[in-house]
């Protein structure tokens, strides 16, 4: 998120979470001191999630510090020692594309043996090394099968497709960024309506 305006509509349609960006290189980065200023502006009960790859670890301290988010969220190289050391749950992204990606990548034996201690982990569409927020999916058959940790579900997730996402993958919670935006940090409120309604009619379909 980069707008205040955009995180209260995100509170008034109940979503569960809300994220900043910390990531260098990515065009959806904020500072921590804005990230600050904007948590103001998240509803109650609504977690705070601050996203890193390959940050420092004075870099994440900050953010802890002044943002005081919720939850963590790393999509680059950092270890599960690396993760835990900042005292808050954490979820690990898995990139699921490119061609550098094998099945033994996404093993979830491997995976839990890696991250012991991760709250859950994100399966996103981008490539090893690479940033999140492409608009692309990835062929959601090559999911691992047996985690023991929850799991979110990521990459070129929109409006037209999170119902058949939900349905096939059942994951505990969906991560979506290009697919409500008008532009790179810019979210569009109509599009976020339209795929908080599609979110709750898959929940629907999965209690019926």
């Amino acid at each position: 998120m980069t707008r205040a305006g955009d995180i209260r509509l995100a509170g008034e349609l109940g979503v569960d979470a809300v994220g900043f960006i910390f990531a260098h290189g990515s065009p959806r980065r904020v500072a921590p001191a804005e990230a600050r200023a904007m948590r103001q502006a998240t509803a109650p009960m609504v977690d705070v999630v601050a996203l890193f790859r390959n940050n420092s670890k004075e870099e994440v301290r900050e953010v802890v510090r002044t943002v005081r988010p919720t939850l963590l969220q790393f999509h680059g190289e950092e270890d599960d020692a690396f993760c835990r050391s900042f005292n808050l749950p954490y979820l690990k992204a898995v990139p699921m594309g490119g061609a550098g990606v094998s099945g033994e990548d996404a093993n979830a034996r491997t995976l839990q043996l890696a991250y012991p201690n991760t709250a859950g982990f994100l399966f996103d569409s981008h490539a090893p090394g690479a940033g999140g927020g492409t608009g692309k999916t990835f062929d959601w058959s090559r999911l691992p099968t047996g985690l023991h940790r929850p799991f979110l579900l990521a990459g070129g997730i929109h409006a037209e497709n999170v119902f058949d996402a939900i349905v096939a993958t059942l994951p505990w919670g969906v991560d979506v960024s290009s697919g409500v935006e008008q532009a790179p940090g810019i979210k569009d409120g109509h599009k976020m309506r339209r795929f908080v309604e599609e979110v709750r009619r898959a929940d629907c379909h999965e209690m019926a």
